[in-house]
This record gives structure tokens, C-alpha cells and sequence, in this order.
């Protein structure tokens, strides 16, 4: 039954809880733009795009926004109800920490379930679509944007040159165009004045040219006869299509074996099927290798050197094979090992990529129990830590908790790297920070229990002068 003890911690961590999940949310999305930033601005993406973008992004940040805002939040609510003294007068009835700790403690088991829910079953829908969105606005071309006195050649086949915009961004004056071909030379066409404008649909880009020049030459760059044309006019059009510049949209099948796409069962799939993989290229290299060295037939044979043979002093091969048959035994010899050395080298890339595969797969797999249970580890360093420093708001909660979630952050990205290089495996890769963090925070529980001044600054300031004045009258 839910106590009113309980009511009030729960009303309490609420407030902040949100107030720090949608912050941690916020900056975490910024980093991702803040990465990409270059390859974003400048292609014309519509409101919707961006949008959608934004939803995937805030969708993949989801579960490592829940291990920080849960830090920082238990440290500002057990901070708040120490700084009001609140905290002290609980104690004093009776009512140990860990009791008091209780509904919340709950409630992140319960965070860290729908955590785990999210990561497993939204985040790779999110991953795949993020992943199509980001691959389609990298390889978009810059929006069109043709500026004064500079070189334009964006548009495939073509260069242009404007001398000068007028203030309707439509009015031009001093227009080069280059068209390049396979010609003598290029064929380049010069106005004095003209205008430029994208058709309604977005599909061209139409100038409509005054007072000019348009000059080619035909033939073939390898004759020695060709045709020079220069053609004078009064007012010329000619269309430019803009069909590279819009974004295409690529199939998401493209992207959807990636492990990061996987929910738990599929990565499951996945891992047998990658060691089915491995074990058939392994029968696949034995089958190669039994025609080359014919001695593997032999390998569990009882065949005994024969008594002749025992009595002679054999050093070498040669001691025992006829020189009539030496030279062709050598020469076989050689096309065995050559023949065995290919079809080795061949089986170690399929079996270094395929151990590759399965070492990513684990690390997903791995991941989405890890990740969830941060939320658990990092509720356990936050809410003893704010007992003991007995401020709330923005300030001293804020730096502990950038500390220790850098921490957090460096172990699990150690930990991942470490795995996908094969130094450890995924289960200590990826639950390094767990290994690491949960000592602590028992640690700093048994603190909070005992009421240590582990953080405050003033016990170390009597505890210093205290010490001062024993080495003085020492001296």
C-alpha cells in the first residue's frame, strides 16, 4: 500500500525527472546535429524533413536520456529534500534510507523496463529510418545557389558565370555559360543581360538571355577538319534540369540487416546463423585442403617407419626419394602448398569478417540489456550522492552528475570499442560501466546510511586546521 511518505517522494522526483529528460533529450539531439551540421546546411530540405529527422534522432537518444536524467534527478530531489532538512527530520522518526529510497527505486525498475521496451522494439524502426534519411541528405547536392562572380558547376555538364544579381535575385547581367562536351573545346555562350528563374514545379532553371553570343565548334578532337560556328542574338532560352538536386528517397531494405536494427529475437537469429556460417566455412577449408596434402588421410593411421628405413641415418628428403623423382615431387610439392596458402588466406577473410559480424551482433544484443539496466546503476549512485550533498537545484547536482555520467559514457564506449576489437568480449564490453559503477554506488549507500560528510566541505576544512594545529605544537 502506497504510504504518504511515498506519495511525497514520488511528487517530488516527477518534476524533475521530466524537467531533466527533456534537457538531456535536447542536448543529445544538438550533438547529433552539431556532427553533421556540414552535411545538412545548404541542401534545401523542406520543414517536414527536418522535422522527421528531429523524431528520429530524439527516438535513437531515448535510452541513454533515461540513465542521466534519472542521475540527475535523484541527486536534485534526495539534494532538495536535504538542503529543507526534510531528509533529517525522516531519519529522526525512524525511517531508514533504504525504505525511504524504496518507491523510487521501484520506480526505476520500472523506467528501466519500458527502457528496454523502447530499445528493443522502437529504436531499431528508428535506427533504420534514420539511417535511410541521413544516407539520402548526404548524398543530396547542395541547394541551387549561383552568386556573383564565381564559377557555378553544380548543374551536370555545365558551368556558369554571373557578373551581376540585381536586387530581385532574378535580374542578371554578364552571364557566362561553359557546356562541356567531348568536342574540339568547349562550347561557351556569353550575354550582357538576361534573367533567372526556377520553374513552379522545381524542375528547371530557365534563363531567358539578351544581347549575346553563342559560339561552338564540331567535329572530332582527333580530326584535323572541323566546323566553327559563332551565332549572334537578340534573346535566347534555354532550360537547365534540376532533377540531381532533389532528394531521393533510398529503399530502407537497404540498411535493415544491420545489427542496430535488430530487435532481440532477430539478433538472436542472427548470432545462430552467423555460427552456421562460420562452422560451413570451416568444413568448406577441410574439404579444400584434403586433395592438396595428401597426408591428411593418414592422420589416424597405426603406419610405422619400416625396419630398413630405422637402421640408415636419414637427415634429409633426399636420403630416401630416388633423384629420378625428386625434381616432380618437389614441383607437386610446391603447386600443394601454393594451392593449400590460397585457399588459407581466402578462409581467414571469410572468417575474420564473419567473426567481425558476430562480434557486432553481441554488442547489440548485449546493449539493450545494459543500457536499461544504467537506469538501475546510475538511481543507485544519484540518490545516495544527493543525500550526502544536501543541495538541490541546478548547481552542485549538475557537476556531480556530468561527472559521473562521463564516467559512465567513457567505460561504455572503452567497453564497445574493446569488444569490436576482439581485446574482450561483448558481455565485459558492454557491462563494463555496470562492473565499474554498482561498487560505487553500494559505496556511497553505505555513506548516505551512516551520514558521512564525505562531501562536505567544511568537515575538511576543520579536519585540515585540526591538523595543522597538531603538527604545529608538534614543532
Amino acid at each position: 500500500m502506497i504510504k504518504k511518505l511515498d506519495k511525497l517522494i514520488i511528487k517530488a522526483f516527477i518534476g524533475p525527472f521530466i524537467a531533466t529528460f527533456l534537457i538531456s533529450l535536447f542536448v543529445l539531439v544538438m550533438q547529433f546535429f552539431w556532427l553533421y551540421i556540414d552535411d545538412l546546411v545548404g541542401k534545401g530540405l523542406d520543414v517536414l524533413t527536418i522535422l522527421r529527422l528531429i523524431g528520429y534522432v530524439a527516438a535513437t537518444a531515448v535510452p541513454l536520456a533515461l540513465p542521466l536524467a534519472l542521475l540527475l534527478s535523484s541527486i536534485m530531489t534526495f539534494g532538495n529534500l536535504g538542503e529543507s532538512f526534510e531528509l533529517v527530520a525522516i531519519k529522526s522518526s525512524g525511517i531508514p534510507l533504504l525504505r525511504f529510497m524504496m518507491p523510487l527505486l521501484i520506480l526505476s525498475i520500472l523506467i528501466s523496463g519500458v527502457a528496454f521496451l523502447f530499445d528493443n522494439n522502437i529504436i531499431p524502426v528508428a535506427n533504420l529510418k534514420l539511417n535511410s534519411l541521413k544516407y539520402d541528405i548526404i548524398v543530396t547536392k547542395p541547394a541551387l545557389d549561383i552568386k556573383e562572380g564565381v564559377f557555378y558547376d553544380k548543374i551536370e555538364g555545365f558551368v556558369i558565370k554571373v557578373g551581376k544579381k540585381e536586387k530581385d535575385d532574378s535580374t542578371i547581367r554578364n552571364v557566362v555559360i561553359y557546356e562541356k562536351n567531348f568536342g574540339p573545346q568547349d562550347n561557351f555562350l556569353v550575354a550582357k543581360s538576361g534573367t533567372m528563374k526556377v520553374t513552379p514545379d522545381q524542375r528547371f532553371l530557365e534563363f531567358t538571355l539578351r544581347d549575346g553570343w553563342k559560339y561552338q565548334e564540331n567535329g572530332n578532337r582527333f580530326s584535323t577538319s572541323s566546323e566553327y560556328i559563332r551565332l549572334g542574338f537578340k534573346e535566347y532560352k534555354t532550360d537547365f534540369d534540376l532533377s540531381s538536386f532533389k532528394m531521393t528517397r533510398t529503399e530502407d531494405s537497404l540498411f535493415r540487416w544491420d545489427p542496430k536494427m535488430l530487435t532481440v529475437h532477430q539478433l538472436n537469429l542472427s548470432i545462430d546463423s552467423v555460427k552456421k556460417l562460420r562452422a560451413a566455412g570451416n568444413e568448406r577449408l577441410k574439404s579444400q585442403l584434403k586433395p592438396a596434402l595428401l597426408f591428411y588421410k593418414f592422420k589416424d593411421s597405426t603406419w610405422n617407419i619400416p625396419d630398413t628405413l630405422k637402421k640408415k641415418r636419414i637427415k634429409t628428403m633426399s636420403d630416401i626419394v630416388p633423384d629420378s623423382i625428386a625434381i616432380s615431387g618437389y614441383e607437386r610439392a610446391i603447386s600443394a602448398v601454393n594451392s593449400s596458402k590460397g585457399f588459407a588466406d581466402l578462409a581467414a577473410t571469410d572468417y575474420s569478417s564473419t567473426e567481425d559480424l558476430l562480434r557486432k551482433n553481441k554488442i547489440e544484443w548485449n546493449r539493450k540489456f545494459s543500457l536499461s539496466f544504467a537506469c538501475i546503476v546510475l538511481f543507485m549512485i544519484g540518490a545516495p550522492l544527493g543525500s550526502i550533498i544536501r543541495k538541490g537545484g541546478l548547481g552542485s547536482p549538475l557537476v556531480f552528475a556530468v561527472v559521473f555520467f562521463v564516467i559512465f559514457h567513457l567505460l561504455n564506449t572503452f567497453g564497445e570499442k574493446f569488444a569490436k576489437q576482439g581485446i574482450s568480449s561483448a558481455f565485459i564490453g558492454m557491462w563494463l560501466s555496470a562492473f565499474v559503477l554498482v561498487p560505487i554506488g553500494i559505496f556511497l549507500t553505505s555513506k548516505a546510511m551512516s551520514d558521512s560528510q564525505l562531501f562536505n566541505k567544511e568537515f575538511y576544512f576543520r579536519f585540515f586546521k585540526q591538523f595543522r594545529t597538531t603538527l604545529g605544537r608538534k614543532q
